[in-house]
């Protein structure tokens, strides 16, 4: 066992912040009391702050993130793992964090260190647990990549850890006591929110200089709902969307899924004044920050009636550069059809009439192996062997799965959204490029297109966490041929299985409808 660590628990009271760390860093995971929105109850940290620390670093960077666990509350796992949402670990899939996927969870009193590189990508990502709903009790932080070529870097002025603007859900009870259909207690922004019948907590405040333009980054690191997000009197022009960049595009307003994130420009050129910014999630009750001009008064802002009108559609986004042709040939070499249902016994979430459970052993020690066809694989009925180098359709059809709209993330990619949510046209030109979409509603047929050119064992999940832990995923087996030669597991992840399962195990029953 490590020695007893001792640390405190920031939490921005007056004003929002953030820690920065990396992009070589120890990263503690441990128990620690929290009161976010004023009730106070036991969380599951990374490095000691709700949410975690910002990790940053320079585009081709190596990241080396040595995670420690320090677990110890059995209300919750005591295991756990990182992902690093967004980059696709290209011959790193054993460093993507998925547990049973990727890799067995590390055990409490182990270290691990995740050795990667981002390659060429750059934008807002983010970390989280990818074990069981343990990121519901905290595990969660912001990762930035900074491009030194970043072709709107003459369109803003400043672009820094106080330009970050994070999005939770948060609840009383340890994740695993929370019902399915829960709803949030409270939404925190930056780590600050209230909840009904709690104390007036401060509000998170973002502080801007007038007339100076900001490059913000929006993420959505919540658990279950999406977000409207606005501020008062100012638009935004977007520009980033998951990694990658967009033409310019001016809105109002951002409904933001789980797992989304968005960058956009604000010019700070409003009245010297406070305004409200605005997250109204689907689910709960709404929430507001303070955007505070230098040299306003410190109160409260006044409230403001004009309705937003440039609302964003998914469909109006396109990227800046163009994705390779080959994706848009006329017809895709493989096309997918996920229907999303739920078992009337025990209401858990099925996808093309199969539940998602994790295996004993991750599919990619059982790749490595040699088990090669879907048949062979385990969790069997949710692997899908997808051969290397071929345009791939899935769509979704959600019409019969409750708890909509689903936001999914494919692991090891990024995506074109062919047809969004809430559209019935089609997109072969031009479609946005990200790595989590909105599946939308009963009537709606989500399409997207990949290539397979990243060798692994590769997650597509809905991205609510309760969801994805009642069976709503999938694993794509993609390109396996060609992993073996590419992926050497490291002595680190050939330990991870032995000693987690030395452990005794934790039983925390899934919660009845």
């Amino acid at each position: 066992m490590f020695q007893s660590y001792v640390f405190l628990c920031f939490l921005a009271i007056h004003q929002s912040y953030a820690v920065t760390i990396g992009p070589v860093a120890d990263l503690v995971v441990a128990n620690a009391q929290v009161s976010p929105d004023g009730f106070t109850k036991s969380a599951v940290l990374a490095g000691g702050t709700l949410p975690g620390p910002t990790i940053t670093g320079q585009k081709g960077d190596a990241f080396k993130i040595n995670v420690m666990n320090y677990l110890n509350d059995d209300t919750m796992l005591l295991g756990t793992s990182i992902h690093w949402h967004g980059l696709f670990q290209h011959h790193t899939t054993q460093m993507d964090g998925t547990a049973f996927v990727t890799q067995c969870p590390l055990a409490p009193g182990h270290s691990f260190l995740y050795n990667f590189t981002g390659a060429d990508q750059v934008g807002t990502y983010w970390y989280h647990s990818h074990y069981g709903v343990q990121y519901c009790d905290g595990l969660r932080g912001p990762m930035i990549i900074y491009d030194p070529n970043d072709p709107y870097r003459l369109s803003y002025d400043i672009d820094d850890e106080s330009s970050v603007i994070t999005l939770m859900d948060w609840y009383h009870v340890p994740s695993p006591q929370v019902q399915r259909q829960a709803v949030p207690d409270s939404v925190l922004i930056n780590g600050i929110g209230r909840y009904q019948g709690g104390p007036d907590m401060p509000y998170a405040v973002i502080h801007v200089q007038p007339f100076k333009r900001y490059r913000f980054r929006l993420l959505n690191m919540a658990c279950k709902p999406n977000y409207i997000f606005s501020i008062d009197n100012h638009n935004f022009t977007i520009i980033e969307v998951d990694g990658q960049y967009v033409k310019p595009l001016v809105v109002d307003s951002i409904q933001i899924y789980a797992a989304q994130r968005y960058s956009f420009i604000l010019e700070a050129n409003q009245t010297v004044d406070n305004y409200w910014v605005h997250a109204d999630p689907n689910t709960g009750t709404n929430a507001t920050a303070i955007l505070r001009y230098a040299g306003s008064p410190t109160v409260d802002p006044q409230n403001r009636t004009t309705p937003n009108s440039l609302a964003l559609n998914e469909t109006d986004l396109h990227p800046l550069y163009p994705a390779p042709p080959i994706l848009f040939q006329e017809d895709a070499d493989v096309k997918l059809n996920l229907v999303l249902g739920t078992n009337e016994s025990n209401f858990n979430f099925l996808i093309n009439d199969v539940q998602y459970t994790s295996p004993s052993i991750p599919v990619l020690l059982q790749l490595l192996s040699g088990d090669m066809s879907a048949s062979q694989l385990a969790p069997n009925g949710s692997v899908y062997t997808l051969a290397g180098n071929r345009v791939i359709e899935i769509s979704w059809n959600p019409d019969n799965s409750p708890g909509r709209p689903h936001p999914f993330h494919l692991h090891g990619h990024s995506f074109a959204v062919v047809r969004s949510a809430g559209s019935t046209s089609y997109n072969y030109v031009n479609p946005v490029i990200r790595d989590t979409v909105n599946t939308g509603d009963a009537g709606d047929y989500v399409t997207i297109r990949f290539i397979t050119d990243n060798p692994g064992p590769w997650l597509l999940h809905c991205h609510i966490n309760w969801h994805l832990n009642t069976g709503m995923a999938v694993v794509f087996s993609e390109a396996v041929q060609d992993l073996a030669p590419t992926e050497s597991l490291s002595n680190s992840s050939k330990q991870l299985c032995p000693i987690f399962d030395s452990l005794p195990q934790q039983n925390f029953p899934l919660p009845p409808n």
